[in-house]
């Protein structure tokens, strides 16, 4: 019932199971762990110890990387964050952001204050910050896509 998680610094070979909840390089000030992110994701935590505003941005619905975060950390399916957001709307209170792609995610959480993302690890660039790493459970048939080459930028 429960998903094995390990959570462990990005290495070099970080490989596509692996994924990265990034921040701003300087914000927010939060110590993180799957009970806090989770209840940034579901928008029971709003301002870090500092008063900084928290955006947790979400990658589209359908794409493996979201349905992997929603069940790992947030122990949820579509169905059931569905059934939450429609209920949560009523009090005033929106879902994250939607972001079209990685590298949207990693673009807007570099430029935010308070933003908080999630992608592959390979996906991480300089212009974020790591804040924890998750290796997912995978079998064969739900193992994400590998991740493109980056160049880098002369």
């Amino acid at each position: 019932m429960g998903a094995l998680l390990a959570f462990a610094p990005v290495s070099s070979r970080a490989a596509s199971s692996q994924m990265a909840i990034i921040t701003a390089p300087d914000t927010p000030r939060l110590a993180f762990n799957p009970y806090t992110l989770r209840n940034i994701y579901l928008k029971k935590i709003f301002v870090d110890g500092h008063g900084q505003r928290l955006t947790p941005v979400n990658l589209p619905s359908g794409a493996l990387l979201r349905e992997a975060f929603a069940h790992t950390i947030l122990h949820m399916d579509d169905g059931q964050l569905q059934d939450y957001w429609d209920k949560q709307y009523f009090q005033g209170v929106s879902p994250p952001y939607v972001l079209a792609s990685p590298d949207a995610v990693v673009q807007f959480v570099a430029k935010t204050p308070g933003a908080i993302g999630y992608v592959a690890a390979c996906q991480v660039d300089a212009t974020v910050r790591v804040v924890m790493t998750v290796t997912l459970p995978s079998t064969p048939s739900d193992e994400l896509p590998a991740c493109p080459q980056r160049h880098a930028s002369p």
